[in-house]
């Protein structure tokens, strides 16, 4: 299938989705993020012994 065969049904599945999901909470996923990333920072910091 060609790009210019896909276009018109990927943008049916664009406009009948919605966009975002409902159940995700930016805040919760955001603070999800944050939580990891600074664990990673935290394990990262206590391994690296030869500094």
């Amino acid at each position: 299938m060609n790009t210019a065969a896909a276009l018109p049904v990927l943008n049916l599945l664009a406009e009948s989705e919605g966009g975002n999901h409902e159940s995700l909470n930016p805040y919760l996923t955001g603070g999800a993020a944050l939580f990891i990333l600074a664990l990673l920072l935290f394990v990262t910091t206590r391994f690296n012994r030869d500094r």
